[in-house]
C-alpha cells in the first residue's frame, strides 16, 4: 500500500504488516505467522499495485516541508509521520508500522544493490552483552536494559569504488652494518636510491555516504561480504530504518582515493627487501577505470549517552562484527583500589598473626 508519498508491505492472508526476517532471508507476519518469499511477496506486490522505485521512477514530492523537515502519511494507521533530509524508511510512532518514503528512493537516490540484514535484533543486543563481559568497571547505566532496546537497524548509504591505480614510488633505503675490530665497534650506513613501479586493481572500496554517521566507526565494522549483494528491492526495508546518501559519489570517492592511493603505496614498498629502514619520499600514482556503485549496507546502531558523551556502538548487520568504546565508572576503580588496600592490609595483619603466635 502507498499513502501520500510513503508505502509498506503487507501479508497476503491477513493484510497485516510484514517484516524482512534475518535469519530466514524470508518475510514474517507478526499477527498470523506467515512467511513468504521474495517472489511471493513481490507477486502480491503486483496484486496490490505497489510499484518497483528504479532509477526511472518519477520523483515523488512530500506532502509539506515544516521546519527542514517533511511530512507524511503512514500507509498504516494514517497519522503523520515527520521526517529529516536524509531519511528513507523510518516508523510510525503510533503503529510502529515501517514507513518507505518513495521520494527518498528514485532517481539518483534509488540504490542499485542492497546486502539484506542477517543478524536480528536479538543478535545485536546478545553480541553487545559480550561485549561487556570481562569488564567489571563498567557503569550500570549501561546494564540498563531499557538503554540496551534502544539499539536499531539502519540501511546506511554506501558508495563502493573500482579503482585501478599504476605508478611508482621513490625511496630512501639504508643499509647498517656493524662490525667490531680490536676494542672499536663500527658502524657503517650505505644509502640506496631505491624506485619500484606498478599497477593493482581494486574492487568495492566502500565510504559511508551520509554524515550522520562516524566513518571511522563504519570502517571499523568491515569488511562486508559483496557476495551477499541482491539487486535493490524495497522490501528489504520492512522493519528496518534506511538513510539516503548526502554526500555524493565525487566528494566521496575522495576516501575511497586516498586508502586505495596508501595500500598500493605500500604494497609497492613492500617489495623492497634486504634493507634496514625504507623511506618513501615520493609517489606518483594515476587512479584509472573508476566505477561507482550506490549501494545500502545492514549496520546495527546503539548510541548511550554517559555524562554528557554520546557513546556508540555498531555491529555489522551482515557478520556480526562489534565495536564500540565502554568507559570505566571512575566510582567503581576507587572502590576497587580500596577494597584491595582493605584485603592486602588483613593478609598483612593475619600473617603478623601466625607469626606472632
Amino acid at each position: 500500500m502507498s499513502s501520500k508519498g510513503t508505502m509498506d508491505h503487507k501479508c497476503p492472508n491477513c493484510a497485516a504488516v510484514l517484516k524482512f526476517n534475518p535469519h530466514g532471508q524470508n518475510w514474517v507476519c507478526e499477527y498470523c505467522k506467515s512467511k513468504f518469499t521474495k517472489q511471493e511477496v513481490d507477486d502480491y506486490e503486483k496484486i496490490r499495485g505497489v510499484e518497483e522505485l528504479t532509477e526511472d521512477t518519477e520523483e515523488v514530492e512530500e506532502e509539506t516541508n515544516w521546519e527542514g523537515a517533511s511530512i507524511y502519511t503512514c500507509p498504516n494507521c494514517g497519522a503523520e509521520i515527520v521526517a529529516d533530509e536524509t531519511t528513507s524508511a523510518t516508523f510510525c510512532v503510533y503503529c510502529k508500522n515501517t514507513a518507505i518514503l518513495k521520494n527518498k528512493l528514485v532517481g539518483k537516490f534509488n540504490p542499485s544493490q542492497i546486502i539484506p540484514f542477517h543478524k536480528t535484533k536479538e543478535d545485536a543486543i546478545l553480541a553487545f552483552k559480550n561485549l561487556k563481559k570481562g569488564r567489571p568497571l563498567m557503569p550500570n547505566f549501561f546494564n540498563d536494559s531499557k538503554n540496551i532496546e534502544e539499539i536499531k537497524g539502519i540501511y546506511i548509504p554506501f558508495w563502493l569504488y573500482d579503482y585501478t591505480i599504476s605508478g611508482d614510488i621513490v625511496a630512501n633505503a639504508n643499509r647498517v652494518t656493524t662490525w667490531r675490530s680490536g676494542d672499536y665497534q663500527y658502524t657503517r650506513t650505505d644509502t640506496y636510491l631505491v624506485t619500484r613501479a606498478g599497477s593493482m586493481s581494486f574492487k568495492r572500496i566502500p565510504v559511508d555516504g551520509s554524515t550522520h554517521f562516524n566513518n571511522d566507526i563504519m570502517n571499523s565494522i568491515e569488511p562486508f561480504d559483496y557476495r551477499g549483494l541482491s539487486k535493490f528491492n524495497h522490501s528489504y526495508l520492512s522493519g528496518f530504518l534506511a538513510e539516503k546518501y548526502n554526500v555524493d559519489a565525487s566528494e566521496a570517492s575522495k576516501d575511497a582515493s586516498n586508502r586505495a592511493k596508501e595500500s598500493t603505496t605500500n604494497t609497492l614498498k613492500s617489495d623492497i627487501h634486504g634493507y634496514t629502514s625504507v623511506m618513501v619520499t615520493n609517489q606518483n600514482l594515476n587512479i584509472n577505470n573508476v566505477n561507482s556503485n550506490y549501494v545500502l549496507l545492514p549496520v546495527w546502531l546503539l548510541n548511550i549517552k554517559y555524562k554528557g558523551k554520546i557513546r556508540t556502538f555498531a555491529m555489522n548487520g551482515q557478520t556480526g562484527k562489534i565495536i564500540g568504546d565502554i568507559p570505566i565508572d571512575i566510582k567503581k576503580v576507587i572502590l576497587y583500589w580500596i577494597g584491595i588496600f582493605i584485603l592486602t592490609i588483613i593478609v598483612i595483619y593475619i600473617g603478623w598473626m601466625i607469626v606472632g603466635a
